[in-house]
């Protein structure tokens, strides 16, 4: 089943269940993939799930931006409820590696490259995308680059 079809599913589920701290949520998400169809022309077939995974990575970056602002504006309120979204929304992605594990991908990468300075950062970045961009934090993967290439 693909990655479209299990938020859709869920998402009626949700609804029949009146779970009010879902299915807002999963609306957003639907609606969010319905407009990268009507801009890909797509009328009954489904997204490839790595567009999904694109698209449900960029609303929790959206929203992990909305939390860094509430938080400065100490809106907890707002906070919480962005928290929630982001919670609901992580639960269709790929299990992220973490710290470690991607220092040690960063570093292989690295290697295999060759990259020397952060002039070749581009060069690291665009193999790591195309090898593991699913599981990798890219802010993350950014940060550690530039921390073992200017050693």
């Amino acid at each position: 089943m693909s990655l479209q079809k299990k938020i859709e599913d869920k998402l009626n589920q949700s609804l029949k269940n009146k779970d009010k701290d879902i299915f807002p949520t999963l609306r957003l998400v639907v609606s969010a993939i319905k407009d990268v169809k009507i801009a890909k022309k797509m009328r009954d077939s489904d997204l490839k799930d790595s567009d999904v995974i694109a698209i449900l990575k960029k609303m929790i970056k959206q929203r992990n931006d909305s939390c860094e602002a509430y938080q400065k504006a100490g809106r907890s309120d707002l906070l919480d409820s962005e928290k929630k979204e982001i919670s609901v929304i992580g639960t269709f992605l790929p299990k992220q590696l973490d710290e470690n594990e991607t220092k040690k991908i960063c570093e292989e990468t690295v290697k295999k490259v060759g990259a020397t300075s952060v002039k070749d950062m581009g060069k690291v970045m665009g193999m790591l995308k195309s090898n593991h961009g699913e599981v990798l934090d890219f802010a993350l993967v950014s940060k550690t680059i530039k921390e073992i290439l200017s050693k």
